[in-house]
């Protein structure tokens, strides 16, 4: 469709834009919200479509967060993004939280969506975000913008009393999620920005979805998944350990690992053996020409043993 300085939602028939999500614009995700100001060719994106769970799950993140402001005053704010199966936010808190949390956090997520509160998109200049955000003491959205070039045109998104730095898509109102289909699932640490060297922050993942029956459903998934679980089976059958002074990630095979290893490298053998492969072995090290020709030593050089 072709249309003019008018808002997505309102050029779409009420029926339609229940269950619309989100809109592509000449190839770039909009909310519904969000004016033409030119002609222009656009798409509706719905569940079943990857962009309207992205806009879905980005909206579910912020009333995460509207969540927290409300429960935890003074708690400040990382980065709180959809991701392929949910959404997470990463929180610095004075105070740890923990699963009892979790069920209290769920709760105000779902007195929020009654609420059902406008989300409205807004921009600032980079300068004034900076100084948006020093005044809310807010140092982690500072960096975040204070990375950005000095011509930035900076948006935020704003539901009720929670304003939050963000490129977006998101729905046009928190009413959209149902209060029945929000489960918020674990809450670990993860270093501010993925360095080891930064603070460790806490990061709260959950799932939302549009109906109950697909929450439920995702759930009993979950539950199938973790007795197939090979980090529980491997375990539970002495296949394998872990060791902290080796490393959480590196297992140590047992007896029974080691001999199943070794059975299924006898197999391999045998077969390749009666199908005729032949094989051969390389070096594990090979001179600096090498790896100029397959483009490791321009890419990966920092990471190699020279």
């Amino acid at each position: 469709r072709r249309q003019r300085q008018m808002c997505i939602r309102d050029s779409i028939s009420s029926r339609l834009a229940q269950d619309v999500l989100a809109c592509g614009v000449n190839g770039e995700t909009y909310d519904l919200g969000r004016p033409i100001n030119e002609d222009a060719n656009f798409v509706l994106y719905k569940w079943d479509d990857e962009e309207g769970k992205h806009a879905f799950w980005h909206t579910s993140a912020h009333l995460l967060a509207e969540a927290l402001q409300e429960l935890y005053p003074g708690i400040q704010f990382g980065i709180g993004p959809a991701i392929e199966n949910g959404f997470y936010y990463d929180v610095d808190s004075e105070t740890p939280l923990t699963a009892e949390d979790l069920v209290k956090i769920e709760a105000e997520m779902k007195k929020i969506v009654k609420e059902a509160l406008p989300i409205t998109r807004f921009t600032k200049s980079r300068e004034e975000a900076i100084a948006y955000f020093k005044e809310k003491e807010e140092p982690y959205k500072v960096e975040l913008i204070e990375d950005l070039p000095e011509d930035a045109v900076i948006s935020f998104y704003r539901q009720g009393e929670f304003t939050d730095l963000c490129a977006g898509p998101h729905l046009d109102s928190t009413g959209r999620i149902k209060g029945n289909a929000i489960k918020l699932t674990q809450c670990c640490g993860a270093y501010w920005r993925g360095d080891a060297n930064n603070k460790m922050l806490q990061r709260l993942y959950g799932i939302a979805f549009p109906k109950q029956s697909l929450l439920e459903e995702h759930l009993t998934m979950l539950e199938e998944a973790k007795k197939r679980d090979h980090n529980k089976l491997g375990r539970e059958l002495e296949y394998f350990t872990t060791v902290d002074c080796i490393g959480q990630g590196l297992p140590v095979l047992l007896p029974k690992g080691a001999r199943v290893v070794q059975v299924l490298q006898r197999w391999v053998e045998d077969t390749e053996q009666k199908r005729g492969y032949l094989l051969t072995k390389t070096p594990l090290m090979a001179k600096r020409d090498l790896y100029k020709i397959s483009g490791h030593w321009d890419h990966y050089l920092d990471g190699m043993f020279i």
